[in-house]
């Protein structure tokens, strides 16, 4: 499992880091005021349209039913690839067409009901140029699924990496002859805006086909739907469309009242939220989703073969590799996220103050790192067995209790603190939904070794603890000396951050904490080569 996550984590770590990389430079370009949330928003509805539709079933779904079609028919399952292509490139057009179409009406309902019709209108504008993008990700993550499952790897790891300098291209432009003042944005500034991130992802969808095109496959476009064994998918996929309409529910809350709150405060809003959100999901993107992409399909054949024992072996493991790695981030974090965000995001239209609120909200999403990443592991418990109805019961108990916190945050706190809020009710819904998935997986596979993963996670906080404390001390010794700059922050992370990972190493190492030992292992190995 190790050697197959970090293969699969070195492509992931490339395209988060340009991602960040294009998140700093359009930060840089539109800021974190009204122009910053506006550009947030709307880029966020094709990826909502593109999740309710089809992108939470393509894994747990779609992906499975191509390989037992390949089994299956006669033609190696060539005509079955080729009509959900087709149904993919029909259906997301027209969504994305009807989309263009209600661009404003879409709006109106993720910004804050204070935004002027004025702001509204910027809004709109960007999501008709953005909007199109749902029928590129659609071609694009079908191309990828079948790749999968011709075991090609590769491109859909990597043709994100394009995107991203494409975008990055955009924004440096942008930040040349662009406004980042709502006010006085222009519409060929919304349109090199909108259309440039929209030529990203059409550029990642077109690599995307000619490797499918190089793997061997042929498109030709099929509309006959009679005993394909689509029906038998929707029915499979109901529970998951359940899932993920449920967590964008939740998404939709959450994007509301941040775009409230950045009306009340400026710089404090959606935008911030986004960033810091966007941070937080970088050690998780890497790690965890390396893992759990590896672990999934070993636990789903121990679990049809009766080994509940080896299922439970397996997932704690995962658990303790994902730990290993998770643990120090999320407290490195915690201290050095205003480090992290200067370092990042003080540059061009945005100010220290704007950056160091970032970095405010990602310490406190440090605190969410662990339930997080546990409660993504648990439902794969679930995916194992078939169970998709469970995941979305358990999404139903977390956006009710983040949309009850995150509004009590709204009402109570200071504008300046309600993103604040945000992030910590986030951490608490997931700090209680990991508890419910523990206790619901365990059931399910008679105990999950609880003890040996207490046990595991125990002694990767003592390890970790000293890291924290030194990154802190370089912390509060750098700050007597000057103010937190981009410099100063270079110097942070360099200092308290690489001593305090390597102090982590080393006492993990001495208390044989065995999953760090493999990970050293696993790189000096490499390195010799």
């Amino acid at each position: 499992m190790l050697r197959a996550s970090a293969i699969m984590a070195a492509g992931t770590m490339v395209s988060r880091l340009t991602g960040f990389l294009r998140t700093a430079v359009l930060a840089a370009a539109i800021g974190t005021f009204a122009l910053g949330d506006a550009y947030n928003a709307a880029y966020q509805i094709p990826f909502i349209l593109f999740d309710l539709l089809i992108g939470g079933v393509l894994s747990s779904v779609i992906v499975p039913m191509i390989v037992r079609a390949k089994k299956r028919d006669a033609d190696g399952g060539q005509a079955f690839e080729q009509r959900l292509m087709t149904l993919a490139i029909v259906v997301l057009t027209l969504i994305a067409a009807v989309g263009v179409l209600l661009a404003r009406p879409i709006m109106e309902l993720y910004t804050a009901s204070n935004w002027s019709s004025y702001k509204i209108d910027v809004a709109s504008t960007l999501a008709r140029f953005i909007l199109p993008q749902i029928a590129f990700f659609g071609i694009g993550a079908m191309a990828g699924a079948i790749l999968n499952t011709r075991d090609r790897f590769a491109a859909p790891m990597w043709a994100p990496v394009l995107n991203n300098l494409v975008v990055i291209g955009v924004a440096i432009a942008y930040l040349a002859v662009g406004s980042s003042d709502i006010e006085h944005v222009t519409h060929q500034d919304l349109t090199l805006l909108g259309v440039g991130t929209t030529a990203g992802i059409v550029v990642q969808s077109i690599v995307l086909v000619i490797a499918l095109h190089r793997a061997g496959f042929r498109f030709r476009p099929r509309l006959g739907l009679r005993d394909t064994g689509l029906g038998e998918t929707a029915r499979t996929a109901v529970w998951t469309f359940a899932y993920v309409g449920i967590t964008q529910f939740g998404f939709w809350v959450t994007t509301k009242l941040a775009t409230g709150a950045g009306e009340r405060a400026p710089g404090a809003g959606n935008s911030s939220y986004s960033y810091a959100f966007q941070l937080f999901q970088l050690p998780y993107g890497i790690i965890a989703v390396s893992v759990i992409t590896a672990m999934l399909p070993r636990m789903s054949r121990y679990v049809a073969d009766g080994e509940f024992d080896a299922a439970r072996t397996e997932f704690g493991s995962g658990v303790r590799l994902v730990s290993s790695v998770i643990v120090p981030a999320g407290l490195l974090l915690m201290v050095l996220g205003p480090a992290v965000t200067t370092l990042i995001f003080s540059w061009g239209n945005m100010t220290a103050a704007n950056a160091l609120y970032i970095g405010n909200v990602l310490q406190v999403f440090g605190l969410a790192l662990v339930p997080f990443s546990i409660f993504q592991l648990l439902l794969r418990v679930f995916y194992s067995f078939g169970d998709t109805k469970t995941p979305a019961l358990i999404a139903g108990v977390n956006v009710a209790i983040n949309a009850s916190l995150s509004l009590i945050a709204y009402f109570t706190l200071p504008a300046r603190y309600i993103v604040i809020g945000l992030a910590f009710a986030f951490t608490l819904t997931y700090v209680i939904g990991s508890g419910i998935a523990w206790l619901l997986a365990s059931r399910r596979i008679r105990g999950l070794g609880g003890r040996s993963v207490a046990s595991g996670l125990s002694r990767m906080y003592v390890a970790a603890i000293p890291a924290a404390v030194v990154a802190l001390a370089v912390l509060w010794l750098t700050r007597e000396i000057t103010p937190i700059t981009a410099l100063s922050s270079a110097v942070i992370l360099a200092a308290g951050g690489g001593f305090g990972l390597l102090l982590y190493l080393l006492a993990a190492h001495r208390m044989r904490v065995t999953e760090v030992s493999s990970i050293i292992g696993l790189v000096t190995s490499r390195v010799g080569r």
